[in-house]
């Protein structure tokens, strides 16, 4: 199965806090102003897109 985009063009960032600090907004706001995402996601919405396995 060949890769949709190539492997150079793959950024995996982490990040590591307590339980309710903002690691999802925090993501969710890295994708929408780096132009990967075209609308920022709510935790509390159900909406965000780190939420989803897909």
């Amino acid at each position: 199965m060949a890769r949709d985009y190539p492997l150079s063009e793959y950024r995996n960032f982490g990040i590591m806090a307590h339980i309710d600090a903002g690691k999802t907004t925090c993501s969710e706001r890295i994708l929408y102003y780096t132009g990967k995402s075209h609308n920022i996601g709510e935790v509390h919405d159900g909406a965000a897109t780190m939420d989803w396995m897909e």
